[in-house]
């Protein structure tokens, strides 16, 4: 079995799953263990882009308070 031919891809231009890759690296996103969750795909970069901003958020809260709190010079 070639490698990555038991993976699956989502296209991000045709919107449709792949198996294997077929299209180029920019226009899809993957790989997943299941077509199913390839076909999820748009729903789990959101929410995965959601929780990274949610994090970002967290880190510049905690920066903004280190700073306030830090002797001044």
């Amino acid at each position: 079995m070639p490698e990555n031919e038991g993976q699956y891809w989502f296209n991000l231009s045709t919107r449709q799953v792949e198996q294997g890759r077929q299209s180029p690296g920019a226009d899809r996103a993957g790989p997943f263990a299941t077509a199913e969750e390839a076909a999820r795909a748009p729903e789990l970069l959101k929410q995965r882009s959601q929780s990274w901003q949610e994090d970002d958020e967290r880190e510049d809260d905690w920066d903004a308070t280190r700073s306030e709190g830090a002797p001044r010079q």
